[in-house]
């Protein structure tokens, strides 16, 4: 039987000279996104800055998520471990024993849930599927009750007066600078966009009550995250964890080191945890054990699945949708476990790659449309 394969992949990226200024503009109105104030969009019962941070901080999660579940294979189910880790070194080095300033504080917290991750890894990454999925689930419960129960950590009080990041120029005593410039927000009145001279946001000024610096330096991480992730998926290493995930025997026998690429995406993943982490925390001011519900980890897994494992974008997606429809729709916040759950039995049965599979996913689907279609036609 002769197959003719499609002539043009599914999901062709556009050419480089479309493609710079379409990245661009998104760029721009993912920063501007909270000063438009877009219709819709916007959520009237809650901070419309906060919300973007808290999508922003998922979708950063999810990316690193990715690089486990999706690039490597690694059902990690502890995630919100490597989250509670970034978040209690922030806590702990800037207000709890120490007063290190927010970035020197979070390079350390990084490193920290780095190691945490290859010390986690070292000795579970030998076991696979269901066994590694329980293992990293008792190690994000365990790093909850290891916080509730050692006053070094504050114990179930928590940390608290976890200090913003430095605004530029310098907060002078309880005053609040005037930041390097302000900018005012877009308000809408009867379909018409006005300038809104008396509301603007203080541009690097890090204040209580405006999240939007917080969303822009998070937004900045994510970014930088993003074209890390780029380059190492189109690397050698990115090659190997192709090969670990779709079959690690075969992989090994070609002279593949998983075990080594394994602990490297393993840890990678903890890193980009630990960092969102770091960031939850800043903004929050005070965190405790009960923020860090093993919960959590399942949104995370989700937000990966739901968007389609394996895709960056994907990924990204998922997260944002996660985070965003539960605070967009507060009224049915006390119903948003159960419509979540419907939504993903909907997405198992009728989308079970995901939102945005990797192209991977949809090459080999069109090719086993393909050859069901030539069976169909030979019979």
């Amino acid at each position: 039987m002769k197959i003719a394969l499609p002539t043009r992949r599914p999901g062709r990226p556009l050419p480089k000279s479309a493609r710079t200024p379409i990245i661009a503009l998104a760029v721009l109105l993912a920063y501007a996104l909270p000063l438009l104030n877009i219709p819709f969009i916007t959520t009237p019962d809650s901070d419309f800055g906060g919300v973007l941070f808290t999508c922003a901080s998922y979708a950063l999660v999810a990316l690193g998520l990715n690089i486990v579940i999706g690039y490597a294979g690694l059902l990690d189910l502890g995630y919100v471990g490597f989250y509670a880790c970034g978040a209690y070194t922030t806590g702990v080095l800037t207000a709890n024993h120490w007063h290190w300033p927010f970035f020197l504080a979070l390079p350390v917290a990084i490193a920290v849930t780095m190691l945490s991750g290859v010390i986690l890894g070292a000795p579970t990454l030998r076991v696979r599927g269901d066994y590694l999925a329980i293992v990293t689930l008792g190690f994000g419960e365990i790093i909850r009750l290891v916080i509730t129960n050692t006053q070094w950590l504050g114990g179930s009080a928590g940390i608290k007066n976890i200090p913003a990041p430095p605004s530029i120029p310098a907060n002078h005593g309880d005053t609040l600078s005037n930041g390097l410039f302000q900018i005012p927000h877009l308000a809408w009145v009867n379909g018409q966009p006005l300038i809104d001279t008396g509301k603007q946001t203080r541009v690097l000024t890090f204040g209580v009550l405006d999240a939007i610096p917080f969303y822009w330096l998070v937004l900045t991480a994510l970014i930088v995250v993003l074209i890390a992730d780029i380059l190492i998926k189109n690397s050698r290493v990115g090659r190997a964890w192709e090969a670990t995930r779709e079959d690690e025997d075969a992989a090994e026998l070609m002279g593949v080191p998983t075990f080594k690429f394994k602990l490297l995406a393993f840890s990678m993943g903890a890193a980009i945890g630990g960092l969102s982490g770091a960031m939850f925390a800043t903004r929050q001011s005070f965190i405790d054990p009960s923020t860090f519900q093993i919960i959590l980890s399942e949104l995370f897994v989700a937000a990966v699945v739901l968007g389609g494992s394996g895709n960056r974008w994907g990924a990204i997606a998922g997260g944002v949708v996660v985070a965003y429809l539960p605070l967009r729709f507060v009224g049915f916040s006390d119903w948003r476990v159960l419509f979540f759950g419907l939504a993903l039995m909907a997405l198992a049965i009728w989308r079970p790659q995901g939102l945005f599979p990797p192209r991977r996913t949809r090459r080999t689907q069109a090719v086993q449309a393909l050859l069901k279609a030539e069976e169909v036609a030979d019979a």
